[in-house]
């Protein structure tokens, strides 16, 4: 059933069942519904469930058929049936591996799925980071935009005094200019936010599905709990597909010993022979003789345990890791926080009141209108980095929040 959903999924929908924008939220849901590689995890969790199906199981039986001691020289050589010797036979066998065999084979299969299920909760957890970073880039670029366009209108105010200043003669000629080259200027930052903004919906559909993926809403706050995400590192998707792996390496070693316990068969078999003689039945028994364990099984049981012993070192390896990335995350967001309040609390204020003065020093004829102008161009970047130092924050919380505050349980 799974699977047959998983290929529904795979259907292209029509984008206008995902026209209208969507919230963080929606978007992340949406992305876990619609991403093919989610699909695929879950395809690979299927494979491994039925394969554990017939893990512990015995081996199918075997068919015998053959002909003993047929006469290939002598008086009946080729002729059948002239002599108490020649068969023809039908048997059956069934192996039977011994119980330990059995019950490893079953718990590597139980491992199999472990890892199958811990892969789709990395690749779950990747999906939702990707969606939420695109859907913040593309809120945050909208809202940059939003800012530029607002300098944009208030040019056209300002190219209205330079004109009533110019038709009264208190402005040169070549002033009428200035306001022009501004909004060249603001041009060609829109266009570069436009292609921002290109680029995070392209990517925010990659993921939803929606290639005309918008935004609606507001971000959620960018708080973020540095002791309960230390408290639960252990519990992190990757850490849980290195212990998948671990148990599987376990298993493995498991596997190994068991191959030191004797399988064994047994069989049965009817010879019918030419008429005059009697029929023949045939029972046996085979049973394997590890006898060389120190040349054949230890070896792989030493390699086997070994292999146990690094996978257990790399999970440990990879907590260091992730421990020591979720310091610096954190001192990242710390200190982007710092300027996010350095922007709005003095950058921003002071290039406005600049702005202001310049102004009114234009207007009152004691600055020349370049100069006014920059300090307008100046609040304008002022404003559109603090918002970038804002995304910057957001980025930050969603990042460290669903990397290490996602447990996958």
């Amino acid at each position: 059933m799974r699977i047959f959903l998983a290929a529904a999924m795979l259907i292209p929908i029509s984008s206008a069942l995902h026209a209208e924008p969507m919230t963080l939220d929606a978007a992340v849901r949406l992305a876990e519904t619609q991403a093919p590689e989610l699909r695929g995890r879950e395809a690979g969790i299927d494979a491994a469930e039925s394969s554990a199906i017939a893990a512990d199981r015995l081996p199918d039986p075997k068919l015998d058929l053959a002909i003993k001691d047929f006469p290939v020289t002598g008086p009946d050589a080729g002729r059948f049936n002239r002599d108490d010797f020649t068969m023809q036979v039908i048997g059956i066998s069934q192996d039977f591996p011994n119980p330990a065999k059995r019950r490893a084979r079953a718990t590597r299969a139980q491992a199999d799925i472990g890892i199958a299920r811990a892969d789709e909760a990395v690749t779950a957890q990747d999906v939702r980071l990707a969606t939420a970073l695109a859907w913040v880039d593309l809120f945050y670029a909208k809202k940059r935009l939003k800012e530029l366009d607002l300098l944009d209108a208030g040019l056209e105010d300002l190219q209205a005094t330079v004109t009533a200043r110019l038709a009264s003669g208190a402005a040169r000629p070549a002033q009428a200019l200035e306001p022009e080259q501004l909004r060249a200027a603001v041009s060609d930052r829109r266009s570069t936010l436009a292609a921002e903004i290109a680029r995070a919906r392209a990517q925010l559909g990659r993921y939803t599905g929606d290639r005309a993926a918008d935004t609606a809403g507001d971000p959620p706050p960018p708080m973020v709990d540095a002791s309960l995400l230390r408290a639960r590192i252990d519990s992190l998707p990757r850490l849980r597909a290195l212990d998948a792996r671990a148990l599987a390496a376990d298993a493995e070693t498991g596997l190994a010993r068991a191959d030191k316990r004797p399988d064994w068969s047994v069989n049965a078999a009817y010879g019918r022979r030419e008429p005059n003689y009697g029929d023949l039945v045939t029972l046996g028994v085979t049973i394997d003789l590890p006898f060389f364990s120190k040349k054949r099984q230890d070896p792989k049981i030493a390699a086997r345990a070994s292999e146990a012993t690094r996978a257990r070192l790399d999970r440990e390896a990879a907590k260091r890791d992730i421990a020591a990335a979720l310091d610096a995350d954190l001192a990242d967001h710390r200190m982007h926080h710092e300027q996010l309040g350095n922007a709005r609390s003095r950058l921003v204020p002071l290039a406005k009141k600049r702005a202001e003065l310049d102004l009114a020093s234009y207007a009152a004829g004691k600055l020349d209108l370049g100069a006014a102008l920059l300090s307008t161009l100046a609040l304008a970047e002022a404003e559109v980095d603090a918002l970038a130092r804002e995304a910057e924050v957001a980025r930050d919380a969603i990042r460290i929040n669903y990397i290490y505050g996602e447990t996958g349980q």
